[in-house]
Formats: structure tokens, sequence, C-alpha cells
């Protein structure tokens, strides 16, 4: 088996278990490859294996069977862009706080290692947005697992975002922004602006503007089969966009589509871990006293 791993710095209570992940996987002949500047990191606080490669955004990573996200969410957003259209399984373990994608906590390690190598698990497939945008904005990984961004660059000032679905007019959204989130996405910005959760299988993307100045203005769902265009105006010359946790300033004169990607993203799930009881545990539902009563 061959596993590349990506991550972000850990705190040290956890170098035990990250020392014991790569012993794990030594004692069973795996061949791992890790991100080059994560790789830099770990050497000042692991032992790795002595015929350990490494490798950048943009590599073919061919032949690789998983993907190690070890960090949080946006660790695992990451991970995404280095997977791109070959679309190879993801598995979050989860050193963050919220841990909603990167669902295996660093104790279940060497159990998630030995699903692995017999099979206990299943892959769920969840769509990607795509921004086209008249210019490399995003250095050619214009593609995102949660959501695309129009937001102001200044904190003074609103902006209008003129929006089209599939050429026709919807609305001219005055706000701080506008979001474009994707089902998984619809668990995080959007979520905080007030759109509704979506099951991660639904074919479809929640417009949500963000601070919006008209309060009747609400949160919609469309299907991700459209084609959704922008036009940005305000006071400012400028505004930013962003797939996920990357973003630019741009020009009022940019133009700017999104749609659903033509490949998914790929997510490991470890046995009983779903989408319906992460639902449940991270936006703690049900946990009232009255209910226990």
């Amino acid at each position: 088996m061959k596993i590349a791993i990506i991550g972000k710095p850990f705190t040290e209570k956890l170098v035990p278990y990250m020392q014991g992940m790569f012993d794990e996987l030594a004692a069973r002949n795996t061949s791992v490859l890790i991100s080059e500047y994560f790789k830099v990191y770990l050497q000042n606080y692991l032992k790795l294996p002595a015929n350990v490669q490494t490798f950048r955004r943009g590599d073919s990573l061919a032949g690789v069977n998983f993907m190690f996200s070890i960090g949080g969410d946006g660790t695992l957003l990451d991970a995404i862009t280095y997977v791109g259209v070959n679309e190879i399984p993801v598995l979050g373990i989860n050193t963050g706080r919220l841990g909603f994608l990167a669902t295996v906590t660093y104790d279940q390690i060497p159990a998630a290692i030995n699903s692995l190598y017999h099979g206990h698990y299943t892959i769920e497939d969840r769509s990607l947005i795509r921004a086209d945008i008249d210019q490399d904005v995003f250095e050619g990984v214009n593609y995102g697992l949660n959501e695309f961004s129009i937001l102001k660059s200044h904190s003074s000032t609103m902006i209008v975002v003129h929006t089209y679905l599939d050429g026709e007019y919807l609305n001219s959204y005055w706000a701080d922004g506008l979001i474009v989130a994707t089902p998984t996405g619809s668990t995080g910005y959007s979520l905080s602006c007030g759109g509704p959760v979506l099951h991660p299988q639904t074919n479809n993307f929640v417009i949500s503007p963000v601070c919006p100045h008209n309060l009747n203005v609400r949160p919609l769902v469309v299907s991700d089969t459209s084609v959704i265009t922008f036009e940005v105006e305000g006071r400012s010359n400028n505004f930013l966009v962003s797939l996920d946790s990357r973003s630019k300033q741009v020009d009022a004169s940019t133009k700017i589509a999104v749609r659903r990607e033509n490949f998914n993203a790929k997510l490991v799930k470890i046995e009983q871990v779903n989408f319906l009881n992460t639902l449940r545990s991270k936006l703690n539902w049900g946990l009232d006293k009255r209910n226990t009563e």
C-alpha cells in the first residue's frame, strides 16, 4: 500500500501518537510520501522511516492508495487541492478543534490503519465547486470542497453582487458578500450566515448572502447543474474572491462564473462514522438537560 501524508503542526502531547502512526505504517511495509513542508516540521519531533519520499502540490502521486490529512477541517480542504482529478481517497485525522470532515481522532489512528488494510471502510463522493475567472486567480487550482465566496475588501462599505442563474437575473445582493456552498460546505461558512444544512449526497448549491442589507433576502438552494455568474460593484473598485481558505483580491471588471466541477472529492469513512452521527455530535443536537430529565 502507498500512502501520502499532509498535515499541520500539532501539540506536544500528540507526538507519541504521530510516532506510533509512522511506526505502524513501517511495520506493515507501507510506502510513505510526506508533503515537503510537513516533513521539514516532522523531522524536529519524530523518527521517520528511512525511505520516506516527499511531494509538492501538482505532483502526480501515481500509485497512491490513500492520503492522510493530519490537522483540522482546513487541512483536509487543503488536501483536496493536492489530490485533484486523481480522486485519491482522503482520510481526515483530527488534531484540531471541530473535526466535521476530519473524523478520525488521534487515538483511533492504529484502528483506522487496520481498517484500511482489511477493507473495513466506505468512500463518500463529495461534489466540488469550480470557479471560472477571466484571470488565473487561484494558480490553476480553481476548485474547492466547501464554498466559493465573494467578499468586500474594505470594512466600511458594502458591495452589490448582481447574480445570474443560467443567464437569467436572480437578484442584486447588497451585502458584505455572497457565498455559494456545496452540500459539504453547507455546514461551514454558509451555516453561520443562516444557510440550511444539506445532506452531502444532494445535488445542490446554497447561495447565502453575508450580512445582507435587506433582511428579507434569504439563502437559496439551487441545482448544482446551474451555472451562476456575477457582476460586482461598490465604492471600492476591488473585492475578494475565495475558494475555501484561499483568497485573492481582484478588481470590479473581473468576470466570474461558478459551476460543479467534473470530478469529485473522495472521503474515507471508518466503520460507524457517518454524516448523520457527525451532524448530531458536532452541532450538539439534542444536548439540552430537559431532554434527559
